[in-house]
């Protein structure tokens, strides 16, 4: 095997992160959260052409997919959401009419692969700190390390793109960046919040729900809930899916009609 040391190992790390960093400063797509919606939302538009970029301030991305329920890493999801599992390679066992079970690693671990794939890249351990707005519009989003922000005074930087999609989840980070600053009043989610737990009317509203709640920024997966109003699901995930696609068709009409 061919010699080498620890300092070639750095400098290709520093390389080629400062070059994919660079190339994403501006995007046509920045996606909040790596979560099954932003994931699948991403997925979908890359495949439209659109450079995708997706920000996750964990470690892993994929949500809370991982842990399943209670730490049984096994979730559910209804019929209705088994076209995208079989387009992305992901198996499934009907249990009981109209549900079925999935390995929350394989789900979790395969739309990662799949929106790589597709064309999305994924920055973890950056974490959402503001927003940028430009005559009332939402152009992009100002952002940290995870280990740093809160914890050190050191400023963020800046990336852009025409549309800013919120996946953060039950938290809407991006969302609750701007109604801390008033940005949503007399509208509805100006008093949107997550209701208690009732799964079929949550997977229903995260799909029916998913779209732009500000000029240049939209909603998918548990944000939709807690922005504009909706119960909380647990570990059933078809909906967020659902969502996730859903969005990424209403960006890529809004997009291609605003190149028009």
């Amino acid at each position: 095997m061919k010699g080498f040391d620890e300092t070639q190992i750095t400098r290709l790390i520093v390389d080629s992160y400062h070059e994919k960093l660079t190339n994403l400063i501006v995007s046509d797509v920045l996606i909040v959260g790596a979560g099954p919606a932003g994931l699948m939302a991403g997925y979908y538009l890359a495949k439209q052409g659109f450079k995708v970029t997706v920000v996750e301030k964990r470690l892993s991305a994929g949500g809370g997919i991982w842990g399943g329920g209670m730490g049984m890493n096994q979730v559910v999801l209804q019929e209705a959401a088994l076209p995208i599992l079989e387009e992305v390679g992901i198996r499934s066992e009907r249990q009981q009419e109209g549900l079925y079970t999935v390995d929350a690693v394989e789900l979790a671990s395969g739309l990662c692969f799949k929106a790589i794939q597709a064309g999305v890249t994924v920055l973890n351990l950056v974490t959402l700190e503001d927003v940028s707005v430009h005559e009332d519009r939402v152009t992009g989003i100002v952002v940290n390390r995870t280990g740093i922000s809160g914890v050190l005074h050191v400023d963020p930087l800046t990336l852009s793109a025409q549309a800013i999609l919120d996946a953060t989840g039950h938290e809407a980070v991006v969302v609750e960046t701007l109604r801390r600053r008033g940005y949503f009043r007399d509208s509805p989610v100006e008093h949107g919040f997550e209701g208690p737990m009732n799964a079929g009317q949550g997977e229903t509203a995260v799909v029916e729900k998913a779209g732009e709640v500000y000029p240049g920024l939209w909603v998918a997966g548990m944000s939709v809930c807690a922005a504009l109003g909706g119960p909380r699901m647990g570990p059933i995930f078809g909906g967020m899916l659902l969502s996730g696609k859903r969005v990424a068709g209403l960006i890529t009409s809004a997009l291609k009609q605003s190149d028009r």
